[in-house]
């Protein structure tokens, strides 16, 4: 991959924004990138805006499951956990480098549906849609050594599967960007029309205030929470559909026991807690429902939020948690159908997506809701649906494809094969690695024979071979692009390592401007 196929966020080269696309998407969420890469593969001209950081927003903040919604079911949404069930397996297949396997322990307590009634649930989550590599659900029963309360003696277990969402959405927007897609970050979409059958926009490149125009045949709104608000801000017209924003909190801690599975605890109020081992050393506890009103950018956690996550977790687990234990905090806020009921935690995680198409004009389509399991399934809908209007389109594709650095067995297997290859790695970077990059990380350890030869370290194994590259290839522009969602190494490096990378990304990415004089 050499630079020019590689327009990251610090600018993009005129003639090449001057170009007609047969696509404009707008937004860099996981439904964004997903319809670029579905819609690229199919032979269309594509270009993707995101005003942000690829994920940045919704994307990166979720639970990082993938799964059918166990309690989706108790609000009769069989169709959903249907198609998220379906999902799983063919998402596994697809990325196996960033997604897997995640075995979940339902406590059984008092005031929870007779057992008798769960089980039946859970027959039906392992039975709606075919399973191939997940095992099925069975009772537990949990003695002395469980980290649960000693009041807590039986429960369920059933499974699911774990992803790094920000770097889901990474490799599709790298996907699409392969299969000849232009993904602009820092890019935001200021005004479109329709003129003389076609979409003309205005792009305003967020870090240097520069604007440049485009022409589309087709316009994809898929803003995630401001998919409502950009046909106020950016189409001056009324949007066709509004959306709910509900705020989903999640509070990261020191490990708090040390099996493999995920907990997923069930509240007297009827609100739903994952808690997952994550990154090792720590424990994410979430999520919560909050209706949002703002700027889904400036989403936080509350202090009640904290206090609540905390008390469900205290409820159940011997170890007991406190303010001071949470070492990091993230909210995200998902744009959810609005369907009238008044308890967010009711609201349908379904998706919609709606066509404004009048003969003799270029058509929009906006989607609506959604969740991260299902992704795969909108792309392909919104993509089926825009190319009617590309009779030369080809088919869908997605369902048997690989995601970038997912061309191996499984993650054992490739550990194995690197090791062989790089036998100076240490184990623990060699799986971060793996879990990241998959084969990819062959595109920064080629004719790298040390640890010295990764250059500059600047702390938890964190090398300036894996920066430069994320750097050029990756779209990463701010420290939190690398530390939070390429990687989540903001958890262990320092105030003062963060300060310097910090100061290197800043260096590195003027000298890259200051090589690219046609850039706006």
């Amino acid at each position: 991959m050499n630079r020019s196929d590689n327009d990251t966020a610090k600018g993009h080269r005129q003639d090449d924004l001057q170009q007609m696309y047969d696509l404009l998407v707008i937004g860099g969420g996981v439904n964004g990138t997903g319809i670029a890469m579905d819609a690229a593969g199919r032979g269309l001209k594509v270009a993707l805006c995101e005003m942000a950081d690829l994920g940045g927003a919704t994307s990166s903040n979720s639970s990082k499951l993938i799964h059918g919604g166990l309690r989706y079911l108790e609000h009769y949404e069989f169709g959903l956990v249907k198609k998220a069930l379906a999902e799983r397996e063919i998402l596994l297949n697809n990325a196996p480098h960033i997604m897997w396997p995640l075995r979940f322990i339902l406590p059984h307590r008092p005031h929870l549906r007779p057992a008798w009634m769960i089980r039946v649930g859970l027959f039906l989550y392992d039975n709606l849609a075919k399973r191939q590599t997940l095992r099925p659900s069975d009772t537990v029963k949990f003695d002395q050594h469980s980290p649960l309360k000693s009041q807590i003696n039986k429960g369920f277990i059933y499974s699911d599967v774990w992803v790094d969402d920000a770097r889901l959405v990474l490799l599709c927007a790298l996907a699409a960007q392969e299969r000849g897609a232009k993904i602009l970050t820092r890019t935001q979409v200021t005004k479109a029309q329709r003129i003389d059958g076609l979409w003309s926009v205005t792009l305003t490149n967020v870090l240097t205030g520069k604007t440049q125009w485009v022409k589309a045949k087709g316009l994809v709104n898929a803003a995630g929470p401001w998919v409502s608000r950009l046909f106020s801000d950016a189409l001056s017209v009324k949007a066709p559909k509004e959306i709910r924003l509900v705020k989903g909190s999640h509070i990261v801690v020191p490990r708090i026991y040390m099996g493999e599975e995920a907990y997923i605890l069930q509240n007297e109020d009827e609100r739903i807690v994952f808690v997952i081992p994550y990154e090792e050393k720590f424990s994410l506890i979430g999520t919560t429902d909050v209706e949002f009103n703002g700027n889904p950018r400036e989403a936080k956690i509350s202090d009640e939020e904290t206090d609540y996550l905390i008390s469900v977790v205290n409820a159940h687990f011997k170890k007991q948690l406190s303010v001071d234990d949470v070492v990091w905090t993230f909210s995200g806020v998902r744009p959810l159908m609005d369907d009238e009921v008044e308890d967010a935690k009711k609201a349908s995680r379904d998706y919609s997506f709606q066509i404004d198409s009048v003969a003799g004009q270029a058509p929009l389509l906006s989607v609506f809701g959604g969740k991260l399991t299902t992704y795969r399934k909108l792309a392909e809908a919104a993509t089926n649906a825009m190319c009617k209007f590309f009779p030369g389109s080809g088919q869908s594709w997605t369902q048997t494809a690989k995601l970038p650095g997912a061309d191996f067995i499984d993650q054992q297997q490739l550990f194995s094969s690197l090791k062989l290859e790089f036998p100076w790695i240490p184990p623990s970077l060699l799986t971060r690695y793996i879990r990241s990059y998959g084969t990819l990380v062959k595109n920064f350890l080629q004719g790298v024979h040390s640890v010295a030869d990764l250059g500059q370290h600047f702390g938890s194994e964190l090398y300036q071979a894996e920066v430069d590259y994320l750097i050029k290839h990756e779209w990463v522009v701010e420290l939190d692009d690398l530390i939070w969602r390429r990687t989540k190494l903001g958890l262990v490096l320092s105030d003062s390592e963060k300060q310097n990378l910090a100061s290197y990304l800043e260096c590195q990415l003027k000298k890259e401007n200051q090589g690219n004089s046609a850039i706006i």
